[in-house]
């Protein structure tokens, strides 16, 4: 008895390497083009967060300024200004919402003590000041 296999069609082959080929191209391709853009730009991203954060802190503080031409009372956007302008590195500026919630709620021990050491880290700084240019 002799075996008889079916002859396959050469078109079903030519069909089926063809296929092979197209999805392993475009797949190649895809990769290849995901892989050399990774490469080709390098990511600086630290210069430009630097610039927004202190964007971000002067229209706070601009917020609770004109909030307190409004109300110039209030204490949350007097605790605000304070704290915005120290992360600022404004510390002479920082003293006047201080002086002003001080004036507003002398029971609150907490003020008094940042504004003293606000006015010593002042005093240092004018003292040194004044020292170099003697």
């Amino acid at each position: 008895m002799a075996d008889k296999k079916p002859k396959e069609n050469p078109l079903k082959r030519i069909l089926l390497v063809f296929s092979m080929v197209a999805f392993l191209g475009s797949t190649g391709y895809g990769l290849f083009g995901l892989y050399s853009n990774a490469l080709q730009q390098p990511q600086t991203t630290a210069t430009p967060e630097e610039a927004s954060v202190d964007q971000q802190l002067a229209a706070k503080e601009r917020g609770y300024e004109l909030v307190l031409e409004r109300e110039p009372e209030n204490r949350v956007a007097l605790e605000g200004l304070a704290d915005i302008r120290l992360q600022r590195q404004d510390t002479q500026g920082a003293i006047a919402p201080l002086e002003k919630l001080i004036e507003l709620h002398p029971q609150e021990a907490g003020y008094k003590v940042q504004l003293e050491q606000l006015q010593q880290q002042v005093g240092e700084v004018g003292e040194g000041e004044e020292e170099s240019d003697r």
